[in-house]
């Protein structure tokens, strides 16, 4: 299925049944910028349930994610591909591998709920990503799913 590009929030995602709402987040435990402002003054569960796994450091790793459910059809996807906060002489913190990987454990996750997939424009923003190369990745791994990626009005 093609990417549907739909204007508006990513928090209040425009479609029926299950969703999963999928972001970004550090390998450092960092919480305070980006995308995951807007999270946080939806739910409170996505930065607890972060903040506890980061500290936890099971299984916290460039490539994994952890889904948060925030609704009974809601849950969000806090998935780790990006290195660090800023660029530097490995270029910018997006991880692409690492991205994915988490696409891979999504469409899984997904799979389970039967559920639709929203976005903003994932690693694009502090992750210093190019949607170029972003956007097939999201087509060759989710492409079987319904996903959409929005952009605030």
């Amino acid at each position: 299925m093609p990417i549907k590009y739909v204007r508006g929030d990513a928090t209040v995602p425009q479609a029926k049944g299950p969703k999963i709402i999928a972001h970004i987040v550090n390998d450092k435990g960092g919480w305070g910028k980006g995308f995951v402002l807007a999270l946080s003054k939806k739910w409170q569960e996505p930065e607890q349930y972060f903040r506890r796994w980061y500290a936890s450091k099971d299984l916290f790793e460039l490539g994994a994610i952890q889904v948060v459910q925030v609704r009974a059809d809601t849950w969000v996807a806090n998935m780790v591909a990006q290195h660090g906060y800023k660029a530097g002489s490995n270029g910018p913190p997006i991880r692409y591998d690492a991205l994915r990987k988490c696409l891979e454990h999504l469409n899984i996750e997904a799979g389970g709920f039967k559920a639709s997939i929203h976005m903003p424009k994932i690693g694009t923003g502090l992750s210093g990503g190019r949607w170029e190369i972003i956007e097939p990745l999201i087509q060759e791994i989710l492409g079987n799913r319904e996903v959409y990626v929005y952009t605030l009005a």
